[in-house]
């Protein structure tokens, strides 16, 4: 008994003691190593997944505004007006008045102009230039290549261009498309002599006038304080005898001014699709001169394109109409193509109706190769007489019908077209192209 005490009494004092796991060095180093390639692996991750979604996110959470260039266009000729009033209702004439005493006529001054008037008058157009020429630019159009003996060269070609609107992002200039076709590069000389690179934005294949580009982030912002952006004006009021300015490039050197009047305004040339109103001056200039008309107020009324020029007169300054011209150019800077169907056409009046027996509508002048209006069967003297089922009856309504529609987009041109009898009428379905 004694001993079975003793022991449960030894059991009572033994102590059990836990020692610790000896530590694996290498296993913690694998582990550490382990959690830092995965995190690596996690933030690599996480960066790529945030530049991708980055454009998005800030589209989503700050959306830009879309910048456009909208430039208002011009009421109808005055000519348009008094038509148009002469179909309303007259009025009943007022009773007339008891006629009044004479008045006696008011004393006319006559004042010699004098040599300095005369030079006074000339400082004061051309100050009208001068400030006008801060919308001028030089544009350079670089093309390089290797000769036939290997040897490489470098074109440059040179011509004005005009500075017709910042939509918050670029600059955007007016120049011809023919001066920078297949340059490699494109350089754009302000008037303080700072040049900057720059990219063709859109052009239009019929009249030959092309936009380009300059990011605003390129250009100095004391360049920015000199310049200007020019004002388009109404060229609807230019009558002969207005008296107008070359500037921009008219006699083959940037930033000359050319002062004379207009000399005939309601000439039309014959281009694509419509004809537009061309401006002849009594401004002797270069056969490649180029640039604008510009009335006494400084805004341009006038697109110098010495291409539609008489061919017997390259050296006078002809000029394009700027009201014509405003919706293309319009589209443009907005980066829209200009579509076409491939037609030149004329106006069936009624006198022309008579005379020669022809329906009234728009006769088909001639008919563009390859052009949409060829594959589509339209042909040369047909006359169209309705598009989409609405009734033409104008060269102007023609255009505003075919105009501004999208690429590939159909259209049906009813026309009329002479048999060995009379004229019959066809459907002809016509997908609008892109002339480039």
């Amino acid at each position: 008994m004694e001993q079975r005490e003793h022991d449960e009494q030894e059991f009572d004092f033994i102590k059990e003691k836990i020692k610790d796991k000896p530590i694996n060095r290498r296993r913690m180093l694998i582990r550490v190593v382990y959690n830092l390639l995965c995190a690596v692996i996690f933030g690599i991750a996480a960066c790529f997944v945030f530049v991708l979604l980055k454009p998005y996110m800030e589209e989503w959470l700050y959306p830009e505004k879309e910048s456009t260039i909208n430039i208002p266009k011009d009421d109808l000729p005055l000519e348009q007006d008094a038509e148009n009033k002469e179909d309303e209702p007259k009025k009943e004439e007022e009773p007339k008045k008891e006629e009044e005493e004479p008045k006696a006529p008011e004393k006319v001054i006559v004042q010699e102009l004098k040599l300095e008037d005369y030079q006074k008058l000339q400082d004061k157009l051309y100050a009208i230039g001068k400030q006008a020429n801060k919308s001028v630019v030089t544009v350079t159009g670089v093309t390089s290549g290797k000769d036939w003996f290997d040897t490489p060269y470098e074109n440059k070609n040179r011509s004005a261009g005009i500075i017709i609107g910042n939509n918050g992002q670029e600059l955007l200039i007016l120049t011809e498309k023919k001066i920078i076709a297949d340059a490699q590069t494109i350089n754009i000389t302000f008037i303080n002599d700072k040049e900057v690179s720059a990219q063709l934005k859109k052009y239009d294949g019929n009249t030959g006038i092309a936009i380009i580009s300059v990011p605003l982030a390129e250009i100095p912002e004391a360049t920015m304080k000199e310049i200007e952006v020019a004002v388009l004006g109404n060229s609807y009021n230019i009558i002969q005898g207005t008296t107008v300015l070359a500037i921009g490039s008219p006699l083959g050197a940037n930033y000359s001014i050319l002062c004379g009047t207009i000399t005939s305004y309601q000439n039309k040339v014959s281009t694509i699709d419509t004809n537009y109103t061309i401006f002849t001056t009594d401004i002797v200039g270069s056969e490649n001169g180029s640039g604008v008309l510009i009335n006494l107020e400084g805004e341009i009324v006038g697109l110098v394109l010495q291409d539609y020029s008489n061919r017997d007169d390259r050296n006078t300054i002809t000029a394009l109409s700027i009201s014509e011209l405003k919706q293309v150019i319009q589209d443009l800077s907005n980066n829209q193509d200009i579509t076409y169907v491939g037609l030149r056409v004329s106006t069936v009046t009624n006198d022309i109706a008579k005379e020669y027996g022809i329906p009234k509508g728009v006769y088909i002048k001639s008919v563009e190769l390859d052009s949409p209006a060829m594959a589509a069967g339209l042909q040369e003297a047909d006359v169209i007489i309705a598009i989409n089922g609405e009734e033409v009856t104008s060269v102007e309504q023609y255009y505003q019908k075919t105009y501004g529609k999208k690429p590939d987009e159909v259209i049906t041109i009813t026309v009329k077209r002479q048999n060995a009898e009379s004229y019959v009428n066809l459907d002809c379905s016509v997908t609008v192209g892109v002339l480039r």
